[in-house]
């Protein structure tokens, strides 16, 4: 199954983020984009069901029982939901590329905050994914990595 980018910047491995809990993959293992540095809107990248749904964060399954989690920024929960704008609704069951969440990384500046998106495949052994999109440029709804069903 692919886990497609929820949002335009440059892939990096996970391993590199700024948080040790998500660089140490033990949330799971996945991949870190700097976002572009505009307004943007967020997609789910999974077809499924949003199970828990926060201004600057996200968990998805999908039918197969894979679980994503896509978290806006790092200690972005400081903001409060200050400068997210949420356009679905947990408990809802969308489509890949469906919109989730409106935000402008440029108009974070607080310290010890920074708009670093991670995407990880919860569940899942450190060093399990396959196929990973790191290194480049990436648009929303472009594949980042695999993840074995």
């Amino acid at each position: 199954m692919q886990v497609l980018s929820p949002c335009p910047g440059r892939v990096f491995p996970i391993t590199e983020a700024d948080d040790p809990v998500f660089a140490a993959e033990m949330v799971g293992p996945g991949v870190a984009i700097e976002p572009s540095p505009a307004r943007t809107t967020v997609v789910a990248p999974v077809a499924g069901t949003i199970l828990k749904l926060h201004p600057h964060a996200f968990a998805m399954v999908t039918a197969d029982g894979l679980g994503v989690l896509v978290h806006l920024g790092i200690n972005t929960v400081k903001l409060d939901g200050a400068g997210f704008e949420l356009v679905a609704s947990e408990g809802a069951t969308v489509a890949a590329g469906d919109p989730m969440v409106v935000w402008n990384p440029a108009e974070i500046s607080d310290d010890g905050i920074t708009t670093t998106v991670l995407v990880v495949a919860l569940d899942r052994p450190a060093g399990s994914l396959a196929e990973l999109a790191t290194g480049r440029e990436v648009i929303a709804g472009e594949p980042l990595f695999s993840v074995d069903a």
